[in-house]
């Protein structure tokens, strides 16, 4: 055994020698673009997720800022794009300091689409036709939330497109008072049979527009498309509302959205040329 303790003692002292320095590995950062929220909706019987964008010094600021809804508001979907172009038309005062409230779909087109009597439409999308309660949470709960929580000057855009511009669409011509502003991209307004399109001219009839602002714009879309956008922009122009109509035939259906809000932005928020 004494043979034996030298040897122990060696083999000791080596792992101590060899044993390597523990280092406490640092938690992952992330970049973070938006604070999440959750609402809870008494309308639509459910959470819904909020993605809120501050612009710089918003905490620390006494100021009030306009608000940018943001439809298809997920993270996954058009948030990012939507923010990136606020932070960077921002960062050069090309629009207005924002906040952006991004909505967090459960379901776009349960939500975003009206009913229709259409038999495709309704074998399409079942679950379609909720678009009047999903307007009522934007109404009565989503936007009496904002202006308590946030510091809201007030004034307030949309943005949607596709099934996201048809509810922004249904939204101008039901209840234009939501936004001051509606930026609507490849509206799909052939839904149920055109009657959007069909019933324009004498919703925005019995409607105040006075303020209100509307800039469409879509790609090299499917003829139909282009003749239910058509129908929209001339009811509206009719109407005298002030609206701009800016296609970008070099873009589709696909990649029309990065193009269009950034047009849209620059033209209701013309750069001063002094």
């Amino acid at each position: 055994m004494k043979d034996l303790l030298p040897l122990l003692l060696s083999l000791l002292v080596l792992a101590c020698a060899e044993k390597k320095e523990v280092v406490e590995e640092k938690p992952q950062e992330y970049v973070r673009l938006a604070k999440i929220e959750r609402i809870e909706s008494q309308i639509l019987g459910e959470t819904r997720v909020l993605n809120i964008y501050f612009p710089p010094g918003y905490a620390d600021s006494t100021l009030q800022y306009p608000v940018i809804y943001a439809l298809d508001g997920s993270e996954n979907e058009d948030l990012i794009h939507i923010l990136g172009l606020v932070q960077f038309m921002n960062m050069y005062q090309l629009l207005p300091q924002s906040i952006v409230v991004g909505i967090a779909n459960v379901d776009r087109y349960r939500d975003f689409t009206h009913p229709s009597t259409n038999a495709e439409d309704n074998e399409s999308l079942p679950q379609g036709g909720g678009s009047e309660k999903f307007l009522d949470f934007i109404e009565s709960e989503l936007q009496p939330w904002v202006e308590e929580k946030l510091k809201s000057n007030g004034k307030s855009t949309i943005i949607g497109q596709s099934m996201g511009g048809l509810l922004a669409s249904e939204a101008l011509l039901t209840r234009p008072h939501l936004f001051d502003d509606y930026l609507i991209v490849s509206p799909s307004l052939w839904w149920g049979d055109y009657v959007l399109v069909k019933g324009a001219d004498s919703c925005i009839k019995t409607h105040d527009y006075n303020g209100k602002r509307v800039f469409v714009s879509l790609g090299e879309e499917h003829p139909v498309m282009h003749q239910v956008a058509d129908s929209l922009v001339y009811a509206l122009q009719k109407n005298e509302v002030e609206t701009y109509y800016e296609p970008i035939l070099t873009e589709d259906h696909a990649t029309i959205l990065h193009r269009a809000v950034y047009k849209g932005f620059e033209t209701l928020y013309p750069k001063d040329k002094d």
